[in-house]
């Protein structure tokens, strides 16, 4: 599989909440969530690397330029509306085949990171189109909920909540069918990556779902504090 970070968002609440880098840059676990994702994907064995940056992240841009992770990198600056538009801008510059890919923002365990990847190789293996890493852990403004069958099947994707709880978190396993599903969805003026969710579920094609116990988003300062505070528990 090859690798994507998606880092198009302006991280508009970690700004007003007084935190001045770019969202890729904010320290997690002693490193630039930006580095430590990239880092985390060479390790499971990514054989390339994209990741698509906002366009007025400068910063980002020479933190990644020149540096080396193994798989070889490529960045894509952008300047999208969504994070779907951001996908299928990222989505251009991969390489042919099936997709690992993450939100900036995103943070797990690294035993949940290699539960995540192994079971969504699995997955699109065995026919899979999509693959959603899920979480009973809510800690969210606005979640987007999925509803599962008696196994990993995803059956529905909501805004409203479920019982048990599970709610997406931000990380995708992507065939190369659903590749060509999102440009297409951009080009038809869908704009939200949830609202792609929805379709590729309603539209039946076969999603899986990968559960692990927490994933974190840093949104909002408070994140980023809880984040660190729960690594550094965890890590040790």
């Amino acid at each position: 599989m090859h690798g994507l970070i998606l880092a198009g968002g302006e991280g508009s609440r970690l700004a007003a909440g007084g935190i001045r880098v770019p969202k890729p840059l904010v320290e997690v676990a002693g490193r630039p969530q930006i580095v430590g994702l990239l880092e985390t994907f060479a390790a499971l064995g990514c054989r390339s690397l994209t990741c698509a940056v906002r366009a007025d992240f400068p910063a980002v841009m020479r933190l990644l330029d020149g540096r080396r992770f193994g798989p070889p990198l490529s960045v894509v600056e952008c300047r999208t509306p969504s994070s779907l538009h951001t996908l299928v801008e990222g989505l251009r510059a991969v390489p042919a085949g099936p997709v690992f890919c993450s939100m900036v923002d995103t943070v797990m365990r690294r035993d949940d990171w290699r539960a995540v990847f192994r079971a969504t190789e699995r997955y699109l293996g065995e026919g899979a189109e999509m693959v959603l890493a899920v979480t009973p852990y809510v800690d969210d403004e606005s979640p987007v909920y999925v509803i599962r069958g008696g196994g990993d099947d995803v059956q529905a994707v909501s805004d409203e909540p479920v019982h048990p709880p599970c709610v997406t978190g931000g990380v995708y396993g992507l065939s190369p069918g659903i590749r060509s599903a999102a440009a297409e969805a951009v080009s038809a003026g869908g704009h939200r990556m949830r609202g792609f969710l929805k379709a590729v579920v309603a539209g039946g094609r076969r999603v899986a779902a990968v559960e692990v116990p927490r994933i974190i988003d840093i949104d909002r300062p408070s994140d980023l504090q809880h984040a660190n505070a729960w690594l550094g528990a965890r890590e040790t």
